[in-house]
């Protein structure tokens, strides 16, 4: 298959594409993986994830690290930049919003393993990191360490 091949199906990258409304209306977008049968991790870092707190409306930010092993697909970066830019006006707990994303990247990836960190920043005096994994690592794949300290406000 040529390179060229695997992107004709894209409708998002390259094109001006607003913000979804919310997660459920955003698109992901995949393609082809050209190092099938590679084993490999890929990683994505938001760091200035947000979404809404859903009893008071109140903005929620967080720094996700995604990690994945992929199998068949990868995910094309900008559906997932906008996938994820959707929390910003969406209401749901930390717990909530991590698991979501994972489930749903699972779902449409079928990766060979991934595993989502949620580094949440404190409100109300509590930080709340949530982690997600589809199992235990792959052997053989370096994944490294998610690199987020504990937090410690300001010391």
């Amino acid at each position: 298959m040529a390179n060229d091949d695997i992107y004709k199906d894209l409708s998002q990258l390259g094109q001006k594409v607003a913000l979804p409304g919310s997660p459920d209306e955003a698109e992901l977008e995949r393609v082809a993986n050209p190092q099938q049968g590679v084993a490999y991790a890929v990683r994505f870092v938001a760091p200035e994830f947000t979404s809404l707190c859903p009893m008071t409306g109140q903005p929620d930010f967080a720094h996700l690290v995604i990690d994945y092993v992929p199998g068949d697909w990868l995910v094309e970066s900008k559906s997932l930049k906008l996938y994820l830019g959707s929390f910003r006006n969406h209401g749901a707990f930390h717990e909530d919003c991590t698991v979501s994303i994972a489930r749903r990247l699972v779902d449409f990836l079928q990766p060979v393993w991934l595993r989502i960190g949620g580094y949440w920043y404190p409100r109300g005096g509590i930080p709340i990191d949530v982690f997600y994994q589809t199992g235990p690592a792959p052997d053989g794949v370096w994944i490294p360490d998610q690199g987020v300290p504990p937090y410690r406000g300001r010391g």
